[in-house]
């Protein structure tokens, strides 16, 4: 999602959420607790998951309304691009739809990167297809069928004879995406040693170019984070998803009661230590964020971490400072 869009869609939730942070006491308190317009200036600079680009991107333009004299860069690379940038020293910050891998965990630690997790939001995956397909539901079996790398699926009726006689569009992220990691590593196939999905389909890292694939596609289907399809919910059909217990829709409710699964996720910003501890700009930032978490989440259009989540990151924000 590129940055004008995303700005074009939640503005006006931005400035109310401005507003109701100063109304309430924010510029003034950040500045006696560390955050806000207290004479820090700086650069941070986060990179990674185009899924969590929306709540880092909310969390710098709210927090530049209290301190423009910080400024905040929130590019939008992959989380598996995010994370090579971040383990080779060159940003601050990264976004991750999916935990750190190991391959990556020894990157960072070649080059002596410590850092520090931080969950920030649920999201729940959201597999769309074109609103005139009469199709409203995929089990799990179904859509491991569709999207396996060795599918040869081509057709909606030989997923289910009930299913119309339509060819099937795909369109997906790419395999930067933490999106693409977790459909192949927690839905396709967890035991796989190399998980991956089919690779006949139009990939992009940009998710609006794959809502508009689905939408202008006739018998199109793809899948991306919630907030994608809460932006475009008139040109697009979200599928439920039966995981054994029914057919279940993506929503908030759902994915925070555990309902929705496999394809509920938590969504990360991974803090490099030392920047935390030796940059007040993403001291700033950090602090922030966490501080307002649950109103930027909503603000991003993502599902709030529970009160018991929510402690947890508090708890693991506290451990940055050295």
């Amino acid at each position: 999602m590129t940055s004008t869009s995303f700005r074009r869609g939640i503005v006006p939730g931005v400035a109310v959420l401005a507003f109701a942070l100063t109304a309430c006491g924010g510029a003034d308190a950040g500045a006696e607790e560390g955050s806000g317009s207290n004479g820090v200036s700086g650069q941070v600079a986060v990179d990674g998951s185009s899924t969590v680009f929306p709540m880092s991107d909310a969390a710098g333009e709210l927090l530049n309304e209290e301190n423009p004299d910080i400024q905040v860069s929130v590019s939008e690379s992959g989380t598996g691009g995010g994370f090579e940038a971040f383990c080779a020293g060159d940003t601050d910050i990264s976004n991750a739809s999916r935990p750190i891998d190991e391959e990556e965990v020894a990157a960072c630690e070649a080059e002596g990167i410590e850092y520090t997790e931080l969950q920030v939001a649920t999201d729940a995956l959201t597999v769309v297809v074109h609103p005139d397909l009469a199709v409203d539901c995929l089990t799990v079996d179904q859509l491991v069928q569709l999207w396996a790398p060795d599918s040869k699926v081509a057709n909606w009726s030989e997923l289910d004879p009930s299913f119309p006689d339509q060819d099937i569009a795909l369109f997906g992220p790419g395999t930067d995406s933490g999106t693409y990691d977790y459909m192949a590593s927690e839905v396709i196939d967890p035991d796989a040693e190399e998980p991956a999905t089919r690779q006949d389909y139009e990939a992009s890292e940009d998710d609006n170019v794959l809502v508009q694939g689905v939408a202008g596609t006739e018998g199109a289907t793809g899948y991306f984070g919630y907030t994608y399809y809460e932006e475009n919910q008139e040109q697009l059909k979200a599928l439920q998803i039966d995981g054994g217990e029914g057919c279940v829709e993506p929503s908030a409710e759902t994915a925070q009661a555990g309902e929705y699964t496999p394809l509920a996720r938590p969504l990360f910003v991974y803090v490099k230590n030392t920047a935390y501890n030796d940059n007040a700009a993403v001291k700033e930032y950090v602090d922030f964020y966490i501080e307002n978490l649950s109103q930027i989440a909503e603000v991003g259009q993502f599902i709030p971490l529970s009160e018991d989540l929510y402690a947890e990151t508090q708890s693991a924000a506290e451990g940055l400072a050295s």
